[in-house]
C-alpha cells in the first residue's frame, strides 16, 4: 500500500515506519538477501547515550543509525547477541525534509541505503552509485 504524505500534518512514527518498509522492498537486488530480518525502528530522536558516544551537538544531527555487527565482522563461530537494526530518527528526518523539500520516500531511502551500506562496509561512493540505481 502506497503511503500518501501531506505536508500539513507531519507523518507519525507508524507512517514513517511504513514508508521505510516500502523503501526497503525497493532497494536494489544486491541488498535483498542481506536485509531479510532487518528490524527498522523509528524513534522521535536519537537517545542521549548515543549522542554522547557519537559526539553530537544536537539531536537533529543524526537521521539514522545502523545497530548490529557489520557484515565484515561477522563470523560463523560467533552467536549474535543483538539483532541487526536500523534506527530512523523521525524529528531529524522531518526537519531535513522541510528544509530541503526533498521527497520523503527518497529521503528515507537515502538514509536506509547509507545505514545498510555501513553494514556492508561500502564507501560513500559505493552508496551514491547504489542510490542512483532504479
Amino acid at each position: 500500500m502506497k503511503v500518501v504524505i501531506n505536508r500539513l500534518s507531519p507523518p507519525s512514527i507508524e507512517v514513517l515506519e511504513s514508508i521505510a518498509h516500502e523503501q526497503l522492498k525497493l532497494l536494489p537486488a544486491v541488498f535483498q538477501p542481506h536485509v531479510e530480518g532487518l528490524v527498522i525502528r523509528v524513534e522521535e530522536f536519537v537517545d542521549e547515550e548515543t549522542m554522547v558516544e557519537l559526539g553530537l551537538e544536537s539531536e537533529f544531527d543524526l537521521l539514522g543509525l545502523y545497530s548490529g555487527v557489520a557484515l565484515a565482522d561477522k563470523s560463523i563461530n560467533n552467536t549474535a547477541t543483538d539483532v541487526d537494526m536500523v534506527f530512523l530518527y523521525r524529528r531529524a528526518i522531518l526537519d531535513y525534509w522541510c528544509e530541503t523539500d526533498e521527497d520523503l520516500g527518497n529521503l528515507v531511502r537515502h538514509v536506509l541505503i547509507h545505514e545498510i551500506g555501513h553494514h556492508f562496509g561500502f564507501s560513500d561512493e559505493d552508496m551514491a552509485q547504489i542510490e542512483n540505481r532504479p
